[in-house]
């Protein structure tokens, strides 16, 4: 860090945490994902695009570090517009473009609102990361963190802050559990002990139910961003 040199970001970076665009109308709704690697978050941004873009009107900005894979999956399974999907390359850990210097993906969520025009929700999904992982809340408004039972099954005892502080937290692939000798019941009372109160979804989306849970959160989350 080099205290004797200023450090300065496009004006229109400077209040991104403001609900209100520079025009007084209210901006997307942001949400983040995060998680370690092969947890499954670009699977659960793809079926949650899938759940929600007949009734909102959404797009995403995915981050990895030297690639655009995540957003190329997402393009192949066509679960949007190609316009409405767009990467960031971060070039160094994850967590620093979603954490520490998030101006990269301020400018993309920015970009997404003004070629396309209203936006009700942005999906910014983070690069593989750890159990410390967690967005800037002037990135995001809200965090979903995913986890997957083939992490183990003492990961939520684990905790660290994206487990313990996340507005949601999603333990996937729960269909692996019998395979991989996890015990959901302890993951359960796990993560209750860590969060307390903060909501769990225990997810498979190879299931009926699929992302149904996590799709009625964000669904919620809007409902209120909308009415505040």
């Amino acid at each position: 860090m080099h205290l004797d040199h200023a450090t300065t970001f496009p004006e229109r970076h400077s209040h991104s945490a403001e609900p209100l665009r520079a025009d007084g109308t209210r901006r997307a709704l942001r949400i983040g994902l995060g998680g370690p690697v092969g947890s499954g978050k670009t699977a659960t941004v793809a079926a949650l695009c899938r759940a929600l873009r007949d009734s909102v009107s959404l797009a995403v900005v995915t981050n990895d570090i030297y690639t655009r894979e995540d957003a190329d999956f997402l393009l192949r399974e066509a679960v949007l517009p190609p316009e409405r999907i767009t990467a960031v390359e971060t070039g160094a850990c994850p967590h620093t473009a979603i954490r520490d210097d998030i101006s990269a993906n301020l400018e993309a969520v920015e970009d997404l609102e003004d070629e396309i025009g209203p936006l009700q929700l942005i999906l910014v999904e983070s690069g593989g990361d750890n159990l410390t992982a967690t967005f800037s809340k002037g990135l995001v408004d809200a965090q979903i963190f995913v986890i997957d039972v083939a992490g183990g099954d003492d990961i939520p005892r684990k905790g660290g802050p994206g487990v313990t502080t996340a507005d949601l937290l999603v333990v996937n692939k729960t269909d692996l559990a019998p395979h991989v000798g996890s015990d959901l019941q302890r993951m359960a009372r796990d993560a209750k002990a860590q969060r307390n109160e903060l909501p769990v979804v225990f997810q498979s989306l190879r299931s009926e139910q699929g992302v149904g849970e996590v799709a009625h959160w964000v669904r919620a989350k809007l409902a209120a961003w909308s009415a505040a």
